[in-house]
């Protein structure tokens, strides 16, 4: 087999989510209704489009979650907040269903943004405040918050994940996800799903007054940056000005798409100036992995190379690729981003389903003794030999003697 690994457009969106346990620690007696005469109206329900929202506005949401102590760190990120960003803040809170809430008031003391307690359909603007409403669960689509009354978890309730996956879909590269003082795990999949999109995720350190969530984010592997609030303030800060995100839209529309309700978005072409830099940082990664990204899906590689250009606080792709040059640490750090290994691995689910209904039953009905093989090229975690799931119904029905499934690592923690 070559050396040289080139990857095709799909091989590297397809990765999988780590599965990570939840565990709910507040308001342990919820119930999906109020007492009589508290909020007579409810929110109305809204899915989530399986389809990526397209990206209508040039500015960056911050989607920060807290439970148990999220108050206080609530107040010192927005007291430490300057008032012009540009950004807009989302705070995720998990709140008591059967009382009315105070959040908004108590925050709107400590900054001169104007703070709002979310109402469905409320669309979101640059340098303001939104706070989630106690009872309801909410999501963002095309900069819009809408809200479903919080229903009555089976299992665990996942407000923060909930809003920071949706915020990644709306948003993509322009997602910020923070995960501030808490107790359980609720919001470590959201940054991931962000991280995964393009996005910065942040999580409190040790001045956490309950440090389990942030904590959990952490050992996921998807947290970029770990900081008190006041200094995740500033960093959120300096992120604003860099120039590849103040003021600069990343997609147009796409033209044939005009008569449509949703319309997809385009990449914005690279410059001369940016094609260069890309065909440089893809021989750095060539000459150190062995791994060609030239094939990779255009938009992914931007995203992800400016996530890295912004994180680094770079200005421009040329001051990054020498900046690249002499760190090898930078450098694997940004051939493990383009991996994407915390996204979702069927991506695809028809291309999957196809597998299973009419390639695998073909394939497992002929007479054999030995195991049938299935090989998983270009593999970013073990996990994404998943295509077992696509392949168990089928051996089940033909009575297989069974399947082996093999992959090939890109990494050496594969």
């Amino acid at each position: 087999m070559p050396r040289l690994m080139k990857l095709s457009p799909r091989a590297a969106e397809n990765r999988t989510s780590s599965s990570v346990p939840f565990v709910e620690t507040t308001s342990p007696n919820d119930k999906s209704e109020l007492p009589s005469g508290q909020r007579k109206s409810q929110p109305k329900a809204h899915a989530i489009s399986s389809e990526p929202s397209p990206d209508r506005s040039g500015f960056t949401i911050v989607g920060v979650g807290a439970s148990a102590g999220g108050l206080e760190a609530f107040t010192q990120l927005l007291k430490h907040l300057p008032a012009d960003t540009g950004m807009a803040f989302v705070l995720v809170q998990h709140l008591d269903p059967h009382h009315e809430s105070a959040l908004a008031n108590l925050l709107a003391r400590a900054t001169s943004m104007p703070v709002h307690e979310v109402t469905d359909n409320l669309g979101v603007e640059p340098n303001h405040v939104y706070v989630i409403p106690p009872n309801a669960d909410m999501i963002i689509v095309r900069t819009v918050l809408k809200l479903t009354q919080r229903a009555q978890p089976s299992g665990v309730h996942r407000s923060i994940d909930s809003f920071l996956e949706s915020l990644a879909q709306d948003k993509h590269d322009r997602a910020i996800g923070v995960i501030l003082s808490g107790t359980a795990t609720d919001g470590t999949l959201g940054l991931e799903r962000i991280k995964g999109e393009g996005g910065i995720t942040f999580a409190q350190d040790d001045s956490a007054k309950y440090g389990s969530m942030p904590r959990s984010a952490i050992a996921a592997g998807c947290v970029d940056f770990v900081l008190p609030p006041r200094t995740i303030a500033g960093e959120l800060a300096l992120i604003a000005k860099h120039p590849y995100v103040a003021g600069q839209p990343d997609t147009i529309p796409d033209r044939k798409s005009k008569a449509k309700a949703s319309p997809r978005a385009i990449p914005v072409q690279p410059t001369g100036a940016e094609q260069n830099g890309q065909r440089r940082i893809f021989q750095l990664l060539r000459d150190r992995y062995d791994v060609d990204f030239s094939l990779y899906k255009s938009t992914t590689v931007e995203r992800r190379i400016n996530r890295r250009v912004v994180l680094n606080k770079q200005n421009t792709l040329a001051k990054y690729v020498t900046f690249l040059k002499g760190n090898a640490g930078e450098l694997s750090a940004l051939y493990s981003d383009l991996l994407i290994s915390v996204t979702s691995f069927f991506r695809n689910p028809e291309g999957f389903e196809a597998l299973k209904r009419h390639v695998f039953p073909k394939v497992l009905q002929r007479q054999r003794e030995d195991p049938f093989r299935v090989w998983v090229v270009a593999c970013s975690t073990p996990s994404n030999v998943a295509v077992n799931q696509a392949t168990k119904s089928a051996r089940s029905r033909m009575g297989s003697p069974g399947i082996l499934l093999l992959g090939c690592p890109m990494t050496s923690t594969a």
